[in-house]
């Protein structure tokens, strides 16, 4: 019996604690089908979710939605706040309040480090002005909304050291008026805004044209930053970064998280702000320099989404319930949940500079954040995937290949003033694209900041003029 004790503990020993996308892995298995299709039923039971329908009705219309929200978002424990800013516009006729549903979990290390889950409330028939017949909005974006629930009800069982919200938009079909609400409540609360991401229409899997795809979702990103663009117009015609905004390597942050997830889900990145001709709630966010972009299904059903419930020539409309697919779903927020939480683990990407004009090595440089080490990463010009590493380790020597601690130069600098960089021998800074990642102390790794102008994963600041 002792042997076999004996055995047993050597053998804990030797599988040693579980890797991150194991840890990941764990995480997310909560992830129910079952109960956010109960979560779609009652938002359905609302009757309407339109943004211009009553606030005060306890039980029909976005007042009654909200409320209940917050009654979800309180039972997991979370503190909320209702951000709110009144609008007028082509599809708000007169002053209207527009309220989110916002629930905080703060981080335990770096409470300002911010990485929001979100999905639009609100929802509408084929008349964007008529607040008074049924708007389901099951899937548009009833689904959004049940992911943000099902993640903060999965997550409030952790802890992260950096915050995670989750938010319920308001206005989003009436001209994304909820998603500038919390932008610029993330701006006045000076958020460090990591990553936001937007979940649209993420519940169902057939097409209006009989096509089926329950094995991908559609991540969109910018290319050149919308904030900022007038000012980095030069530089990137000049230096590159059209694919190298943070939008753009969240994009591919997402994709490599669900390869090693093995959850039966391929990310498809979509290198468009939005679907084409049409916007949704990241893009007040990219407006206002936050790195967000949008998950939604691989194929869309048009007669499902927009439309007043009907039947014409045998065939239904309507964004209704049972149209949806729970099982695809709960894959789409299982990539949500476990990005949310490597995320809010990993310390954010630093800042990288570059250096090599007219010479046949590369210099990489940036300034230490507080990781336990960092990764260089790199690929060609042309290449969608970053494809080659090098491992920085803050202990690193020799000078010009790590991170310098005191007292080697640094004696009596601050950290956060404390400069790492890196020499990549032999590898010509004009045929490469470079950007820099975080790592935690247990390896969780954060998305890649492009070593470009305006790839830092932080709101866009012209220099000054001289």
């Amino acid at each position: 019996m002792r042997l076999l004790i004996a055995c047993s503990c050597l053998a804990l020993i030797a599988a040693g604690p579980p890797s991150p996308d194991e840890k990941l892995r764990q995480i997310v298995a909560p992830v129910s089908g079952a109960e956010m299709k109960r979560t779609v039923e009652k938002l359905v039971s609302f009757g309407t979710r339109h943004t211009l329908s009553s606030q005060t009705d306890p039980k029909r219309g976005i007042g009654a939605a909200l409320n209940w929200t917050k009654e979800r978002f309180e039972s997991f424990g979370l503190p909320t706040q209702r951000p709110c800013d009144t609008f007028t516009g082509n599809r708000v006729p007169t002053p209207t309040r527009i309220c989110d549903m916002v629930a905080i979990q703060r981080g335990t290390e770096r409470p300002n480090d911010v990485v929001i889950i979100q999905g639009h409330i609100d929802s509408r028939v084929t008349d964007v002005m008529n607040a008074t017949s049924d708007a389901p909005g099951a899937n548009d974006d009833g689904s959004g909304t049940a992911a943000v629930i099902e993640a903060a009800r999965v997550l409030s069982k952790h802890k992260f050291p950096g915050t995670i919200v989750y938010a319920a938009l308001s206005g989003e079909e009436q001209g994304l008026y909820g998603g500038k609400v919390l932008a610029d409540y993330a701006k006045a609360q000076r958020w460090n805004v990591v990553t936001v991401l937007n979940n649209d229409i993420i519940g169902n899997s057939c097409s209006s044209d009989g096509l089926c795809d329950d094995k991908h979702v559609r991540v969109l990103s910018e290319g050149p930053r919308s904030q900022g663009q007038a000012e980095l117009a030069d530089s990137t015609h000049s230096l590159g970064g059209e694919n190298d905004s943070p939008s753009r390597n969240l994009s591919r942050y997402l994709d490599s998280l669900a390869d090693r997830l093995n959850i039966g889900l391929d990310v498809r990145q979509i290198w468009r702000t939005d679907r084409f001709g049409r916007g949704g709630d990241q893009i007040p966010f990219l407006e206002a320099g936050f790195p967000a972009a949008r998950l939604t299904v691989a194929v869309e059903n048009y007669d499902w989404q927009h439309q007043d419930l009907r039947t014409e020539n045998g065939k239904r409309y309507g964004d209704t319930i049972d149209n949806m697919d729970f099982a695809y779903l709960a894959k789409v927020t299982k990539l949500n949940v476990a990005a949310l939480a490597a995320i809010a683990i990993a310390p954010p990407p630093p800042e990288p500079k570059v250096e090599g004009a007219v010479s046949t090595d590369t210099y990489v440089s940036f300034p230490r954040t507080g990781a336990a080490r960092y990764v260089v990463r790199w690929r060609r010009t042309d290449e969608a995937q970053w494809e080659q590493s090098f491992e920085v380790n803050i202990r690193s020597v020799p000078l010009g290949n790590g991170c310098y601690p005191p007292p080697i130069r640094t004696a009596g600098v601050p950290e956060k003033d404390l400069v790492c960089d890196v020499v990549l021998k032999g590898i010509r800074v004009d045929d490469w694209v470079f950007g820099v990642s975080s790592v935690s102390k247990d390896g969780f790794e954060s998305p890649v900041a492009s070593a470009v102008p305006g790839g830092a994963f932080k709101p866009y600041l012209a220099p000054a003029k001289k």
